[in-house]
């Protein structure tokens, strides 16, 4: 099978499955970095980034999470305007390209203080609010959001990329057990698999470069795994969208459920690193964010891995607050020591920065980013790019004579 494997297109469920089960590893890790190697050369990429958790407030209770909270006196149930452009304004300063909004899932529709807080803000819902400080963080500061916010309709997605580069959803999994009473999706309506299919369905007919993936350890199986990993190849075989594939493993967090469940070990997240590159092909980006696997993580690369996702100099993750992101430099000198190459990109990777996937609003600013080769720009000194001050001299890319409208969205405060 792994012989065959790279002239064929793709595996069947049952040759994935036979493989993640059985697969001998060192001849699978071999197939799925030839792959990798002939998709993408040695260029291994990250996005330079901030991170705006723009509301932990969240109506699903996931058994591993400490990003989400309930409302707690003296604490702002979101970001104000002012805090979201600081944070903006730090990176832009610090040469971050990408803003991504992490948030919780509609806290508004169960908690009466989301609604005022809201309220306040001038909007009802979590989403408008969001959509609207996307497209103020987008035309005052430059950096290209990326949203994270959870279950979408079609008019929030519709309405998010106006300002948006790309979006994401985690598929996580589609395994149906983990909504059991106890399990790692009981209590979370929203992790229902057959909603999060939906969005990211509607998204591909949106045509909306989406990131979406799979969280391993939280008590699926491994032909679980591969049945999340085939349900997200089907629909892009459909809709030809997504553009990146995480592949991220659970880790223990005490004050949850699950803070004594047992963590992926390396070698299990090699080996599904290595079977969603063998499902996905050559041309798929993998990827594996390098702070959850602490010092180990340039021993991904032998999976078939080719990004380490966003990485910021100025913000923490705080999705995973105990893990550290790995510093750019050492990130650049360990990728170098493994045989690669590692590559600045935005937050859409250079095969979808075209006016097929991109707004018409968000061009322009994408353009000022925007290297020859799809890749981040690397201009040296001045003004940050996008930020309407930046000379576009010399840039080419699929939106040549577009600028930047001086419209902005004005966001209550």
């Amino acid at each position: 099978m792994l012989q065959r494997l790279p002239q064929a297109r793709g595996l069947s469920r049952e040759d994935a499955v036979e493989l993640i089960e059985h697969g001998e590893l060192p001849s699978l890790l071999r197939t799925a970095a030839e792959l990798r190697d002939r998709g993408k050369g040695n260029a291994v990429s990250y996005s330079k980034k901030v991170f705006i958790p723009l509301t932990h407030l969240c109506r699903d209770y996931c058994g591993y999470c400490t990003f989400r909270s309930d409302p707690k006196p003296g604490v702002s149930a979101y970001m104000t305007p002012d805090e979201v452009l600081a944070v903006a304004e730090a990176g832009a300063r610090a040469g971050c390209k990408e803003a991504l909004f992490s948030l919780g899932d509609q806290p508004e529709r169960v908690f009466p203080e989301a609604r005022e807080a809201l309220a306040r803000l001038g909007y009802a819902r979590t989403l408008d609010y969001l959509a609207a400080i996307c497209e103020r963080v987008l035309s005052e500061t430059g950096l290209l959001p990326h949203s994270n916010p959870g279950v979408m309709g079609a008019d929030d997605l519709a309405r998010l990329r106006e300002s948006n580069v790309s979006l994401g959803l985690m598929l996580e999994s589609v395994s149906p057990r983990l909504r059991h009473r106890g399990s790692a999706h009981w209590r979370a309506p929203d992790k229902a698999p057959a909603l999060r299919l939906r969005v990211i369905e509607e998204a591909g007919r949106q045509k909306i470069a989406f990131t979406t993936g799979i969280l391993i350890g939280i008590g699926e199986t491994l032909a679980e795994r591969v049945d999340s990993l085939l349900a997200i190849a089907r629909l892009n075989e459909i809709y030809g969208h997504i553009q990146e594939v995480l592949i991220q493993p659970f880790r223990a967090k005490p004050g949850t459920r699950m803070e004594n469940g047992a963590e992926p070990e390396l070698l299990d997240l090699q080996r599904t690193i290595a079977v969603a590159r063998s499902i996905f092909g050559p041309e798929m980006n993998v990827q594996s964010p390098p702070n959850l696997v602490a010092e180990a993580y340039p021993a991904l690369l032998a999976a078939g891995l080719n990004d380490w996702g966003g990485i910021s100099p100025v913000t923490k993750d705080f999705i995973n607050p105990e893990a550290a992101w790995p510093q750019i430099a050492a990130l650049e000198r360990r990728t170098a020591d493994a045989g690669f190459v590692l590559r600045e990109r935005l937050a859409i990777y250079p095969e979808f920065a075209t006016a097929e996937f991109v707004g018409e609003r968000v061009r322009p600013y994408l353009k000022r980013h925007l290297g020859a080769d799809g890749y981040a720009r690397l201009d040296r000194g001045g003004p940050p790019p996008g930020s309407g001050l930046a000379s576009s001299a010399g840039s080419s890319s699929p939106f040549q004579g577009e600028e930047p409208s001086n419209a902005v969205t004005t966001v209550s405060a």
